[in-house]
């Protein structure tokens, strides 16, 4: 067991924060399973506890990104932009975690149209399925919970699937999707080392020759698998945002498409924030979920 004090840090926020589909309610904290490794976490204010050995520790720590200082990127905010300025002091305990790629290609992919909670269900069912079991440590299990849990099935693994297995799965169209680019890294097209140490624009032209990968999902890949923080998909939240916050504020040309206003949009309001531009995207994009959900615009308190 390890205890940090932490700041702009909040395990609920992070959870919810549509980035991470494997980290769920565990006892009086979180579960979280990546790659190969489980971990219990909880919090109770800034005090961060890691139910892991010291061995572990250093995998969870890049995994949470706790080596960057985010409080830097909230200062950074434009004191004009009140709604940002809103978000960010609301959202700052997220964090851009270090995820692995391959899992956040077929996360994403499956994420096209589908709830948070429909997505984690289907990541869960894909690693239950065809993912490795592996035990969880004695200690760290719960009364009346698992004994067990299971990685994220890796390209060769996932390839045992016919497209009927995974059309059963309901994943609808996406099915086509995952099969094809299974495939894909499986035979080599798909090369995850050559993508690894591409830099954001790159990568981004690289995963949209893909079937099934669109602007959208390639830039959450790059965001949320890759950690190119300057990365901003643009999606149905995002676009709200857009029009109602950042739009009257702006003089744009009449007539022009739907996808050049967003893009002008971000341009205008978020090119000061270069670098760093996905972690605002992760802040409006939470605020705005939280407010539609009818929570407080205030702070919630970190007390998992």
């Amino acid at each position: 067991m390890i205890q940090k004090n932490l700041s702009c840090f909040h395990i609920e926020q992070i959870a919810d924060s549509g980035q991470c589909f494997r980290m769920v309610p565990y006892g009086a904290g979180y579960s979280v399973i990546s790659k190969a490794h489980f971990l219990v976490i909880s919090q109770q204010e800034q005090t961060v506890t890691f139910s892991c050995t010291e061995d572990e520790f250093p995998f969870w720590e890049q995994y949470f990104d706790l080596k960057t200082d985010y409080q830097a990127y909230i200062d950074s905010v434009n004191p004009k932009d009140a709604y940002l300025r809103q978000a960010a002091e609301y959202g700052s305990g997220i964090r851009i975690l270090r995820q692995d790629l391959w899992e956040m290609i077929l996360t994403f992919i499956i994420s096209q149209q589908k709830t948070i909670p429909n997505i984690r269900a289907l990541v869960e069912t894909l690693s239950t399925r065809y993912g490795t079991r592996m035990e969880i440590p004695k200690d760290l299990c719960i009364p009346g919970g698992p004994v067990c849990y299971y990685t994220f099935p890796s390209p060769q693994q996932l390839s045992h699937a016919a497209l009927e297995d995974l059309q059963a799965l309901k994943l609808g169209y996406r099915a086509k999707y995952i099969k094809q680019v299974c495939e894909d890294a499986c035979e080599g097209r798909l090369d995850l080392s050559l993508l690894t140490a591409m830099d954001h624009p790159s990568a981004l032209k690289y995963l949209e020759q893909f079937y099934g990968i669109g602007e959208k999902v390639a830039n959450c890949i790059c965001l949320f698998g890759l950690h190119h923080i300057d990365a901003f998909p643009v999606d149905t939240w995002i676009k709200k945002i857009l029009l109602s916050q950042y739009a009257p504020k702006s003089r744009l040309p009449k007539g022009l498409a739907e996808a050049k206003v967003y893009e002008l949009l971000i341009q205008k309001h978020f090119s000061r924030y270069k670098g760093f531009a996905g972690v605002m995207q992760q802040y409006i994009f939470y605020y705005e979920r939280e407010l539609a959900k009818g929570h407080s615009s205030e702070p919630p308190t970190a007390s998992t």
